[in-house]
């Protein structure tokens, strides 16, 4: 009698079935020939089904047949033999409606422990439609704000050239000589940011590659300054480096100024000459380097008249956390610019 009295506890199965039918996700449970022996309420309202519909019918065979996708039945059957499982495979769905859904589809062989127990399989269902559907809105609003931003900043390009092509024809037009190296320098200044500006439109977005930006930079100013090319010359040595745009800005500029310094000082009356712009950088840190074999220049701070040139170069230099060291190139002047670890650590300020 006291053994009628001893609790009876489900079987694997029966639980599997009882899970499945008061599961929230929308599943279902398969025999080993992929028929399907339970379902979820989640299931039947998810796909507009009753449970005659779907019980008792093989898995692939629910519907008007749009489960009846080849590479789906070769997993399923692999699932059943137990050579694998099915771990978020992704498939798409046409609708009786002629709508298409995005499916991600998870199947496990259960095991119950007991050697004669049934083969059964939990195949889970999650509808991504509307993810997927934001995320492609997402991708096309990314790729049409990229290409709109590279029309601007073709256009802003092409504004800058016009606005140097004004400034350099007023040059021209002045009779104060002072005033025209102003215009004339104002006209670089302009055509480097230009540069800089046409570089970006067809460079990869938030990204700039720094060699043929300087070459192009410094073609622009050997252009517009340089009057006999087989007089004096402008050379780029650069690695492969890749910086952000904001950085490249200030870099532009640096090499503007300190080119234009050149140009201006270090060959007087007619001297024959080259100017190197080389930058190199690494994990530890990058070094901008003009330097050419002119004249030479003091490298006292007290002994040249600071100008706008050494003012935005002392600027910039800050902006970028790096140095600027002014050494007698023998002949000539070399001016570099460096930004190392430490640089940066001296630079940030104090918690």
């Amino acid at each position: 009698m006291a053994e009628d009295l001893l609790p009876v506890f489900p079987t694997g199965s029966e639980l599997a079935f009882a899970l499945i039918e008061s599961s929230q996700a929308a599943a279902l449970l398969l025999d080993e020939n992929l028929t399907v022996v339970a379902v979820s309420t989640s299931f039947l309202r998810a796909f507009g089904l009753k449970v005659e519909d779907v019980v008792g019918r093989a898995a692939l065979d629910i519907g008007a047949g749009e489960w009846a996708v080849p590479q789906l039945r070769s997993l399923l059957n692999a699932t059943a033999s137990g050579a694998a499982s099915i771990d978020a495979y992704e498939m798409d769905m046409k609708a009786a409606a002629g709508q298409h859904r995005r499916l991600v589809l998870h199947a496990q062989k259960l095991e119950y422990g007991l050697a004669a127990a049934p083969i059964r399989i939990l195949l889970t269902i999650t509808d991504v439609t509307a993810a997927r559907g934001v995320e492609k809105l997402k991708d096309q609003l990314l790729q049409d704000k990229a290409i709109a931003l590279q029309e601007v900043q073709h256009r802003v390009a092409n504004s800058l050239q016009i606005i140097a092509s004004v400034i350099l024809q007023s040059a021209r037009k002045v009779k104060s000589e002072e005033s025209r190296d102003h215009l004339r320098d104002a006209h670089s200044r302009v055509m480097s940011v230009a540069a800089l500006q046409q570089q970006l439109s067809t460079s990869r977005i938030g990204d700039v590659e720094l060699r043929p930006y300087f070459k192009q930079l410094c073609d622009s100013l050997g252009a517009s300054m340089i009057h006999d090319h087989e007089q004096l010359s402008l050379i780029t040595d650069i690695d492969d480096s890749v910086v952000e745009a904001n950085t490249s800005i200030s870099l532009g500029l640096l090499v503007t100024e300190l080119v234009i310094n050149g140009l201006k000082h270090a060959f007087p009356d007619g001297r024959k000459g080259k100017i190197v712009v080389g930058y190199h950088g690494d994990a530890a840190g990058w070094t901008l380097c003009v330097m050419d074999d002119g004249v030479g220049m003091s490298t006292k701070p007290d002994a040249a008249k600071p100008g706008l040139g050494t003012s935005i170069v002392q600027a910039l230099a800050k902006q970028l956390q790096s140095v600027v060291e002014v050494v007698d190139n023998a002949p000539g002047t070399k001016v570099s610019v460096t930004c190392t670890a430490a640089d940066r650590l001296k630079a940030q300020p104090a918690v």
